[in-house]
């Protein structure tokens, strides 16, 4: 889907319920304080068009990524569909796995982190907080090195929670900032440098039919993605 104003969206799924879709980076998810265009009234707009339907249109918004990341999103297309998503999402049935480039090397090639995190609206950043913290909510990730050149280590993700700017924050708090993120890591990334974090699988059961689906997405063959061969991506779509 795409015309003269709006980037190309490839639909990765689609049936009466659903729709999965590659999310184009720098795009937001949802309406911000930008106004620039957002990805639910892109998709909103598409489905009318696309069916010629009259009206308002239905997109549930089930889970979220970071206006510069981009990859794989699943949408709901009815209000049951987004119901029954969000209960998979707080029951730990919904797979969000992620890949990564990081400054560095971790210090152990898979493991999982466990903090604390408590996230300033004023500014929109996140913190690392000890426990108990009012506020402060627990992030859990697994995570496992899958490649490393001298200065940078290609790391597959998978989370347990949900957090705002998760990934981010924990990768920077081991000391292995994301590339690109000039938020938690401004002393290793330059301004223009696009951060390097893909959504590469979400995996849920159908909210109607509870089939496994998953839908997948390989972040583009550009630097920093294309120091690592095509074969490392294809593994793990696999």
């Amino acid at each position: 889907m795409s015309d003269g104003n709006t980037p190309n969206i490839t639909i990765l799924y689609e049936d009466n319920h659903l729709l999965g879709i590659v999310k184009p980076v720098n795009i937001p998810t949802q309406e911000d304080a930008t106004g620039d265009p957002d990805l639910l009234t892109l998709l909103k707009q598409d489905i009318k068009e696309r069916y010629n339907k009259p009206g308002n249109v239905y997109v549930g918004l089930v889970h979220r990524l970071d206006r510069p990341v981009g990859g794989a999103m699943i949408f709901a297309k009815t209000s049951k569909a987004a119901s029954r998503l969000s209960e998979s999402v707080r029951t730990r049935q919904f797979t969000k796995k992620y890949l990564a480039v990081v400054h560095g090397h971790p210090k152990q090639r898979q493991g999982r982190l466990t903090h604390t995190l408590l996230k300033d609206v004023r500014t929109n950043t996140v913190s690392v907080v000890p426990k108990g913290t009012d506020g402060g909510k627990e992030a859990i990730l697994d995570y496992e090195v899958i490649g490393h050149t001298d200065k940078f280590s290609l790391v597959q993700i998978e989370l347990h929670t949900g957090r705002p700017h998760q990934i981010r924050v924990q990768m920077k708090e081991i000391g292995c900032p994301l590339y690109g993120d000039q938020k938690y890591g401004p002393h290793l990334n330059k301004p223009g440098q696009q951060i390097a974090l893909w959504s590469i699988v979400v995996g849920f059961p159908h909210p109607i039919t509870k089939e496994e689906v998953i839908i997948t997405s390989l972040p583009p063959r550009q630097f920093p993605w294309n120091e690592w061969p095509e074969r490392i991506y294809e593994q793990i779509r696999a």
